[in-house]
């Protein structure tokens, strides 16, 4: 789908922040790569609403750096505030490879001091947990997406 279909623009054509999904919307999605399960709060941005509308995501984890990624059913672009450098605890989404990307740490391309994704990402999620733990996810294990057990009751 084109770009310019995927910006979040106000009825004003500002773009807008990213925030929180809102009531209504599955907030709070698990995602379990091997034995580590964190909970992530989804965005309200275009890559979230599709990735949300194709759950559950079934995959398998590949690791690059200190990052984990995985191949997903779920086609979008490149949105206008997809990021580069990210902070631990973003998740996005990688449209050049329809796959959700999630850095913990530095990537082998990463300068000092910084996470730096393969390109541009759209952020979609941000995680509650704390993503360090995916450090123990090794290439080829199992991993899940899926709404939260108390978002599901409610959705």
């Amino acid at each position: 789908m084109p770009t310019n279909l995927l910006r979040s623009r106000s009825s004003t054509g500002i773009a807008r922040t990213p925030r929180v999904a809102e009531a209504g919307f599955p907030r709070s999605v698990l995602i379990t790569a091997g034995r580590v399960t964190i909970r992530a709060e989804v965005l309200d941005t275009p890559t979230g609403r599709r990735l949300l509308a194709a759950l559950p995501l079934y995959s398998t984890a590949e690791t690059w750096g200190d990052c984990v990624h995985f191949e997903v059913p779920v086609e979008t672009g490149r949105e206008r505030g997809a990021r580069i450098n990210v902070t631990p605890g973003d998740i996005g989404f990688w449209s050049e490879h329809d796959r959700v990307i999630i850095a913990f740490g530095p990537t082998p391309i990463s300068k000092r001091r910084e996470i730096r994704l393969p390109s541009p990402c759209n952020m979609w999620a941000r995680s509650v947990d704390d993503v360090s733990l995916l450090k123990a996810v090794r290439p080829g294990e199992k991993v899940s997406v899926t709404v939260a057990a108390d978002q599901a009751a409610t959705s």
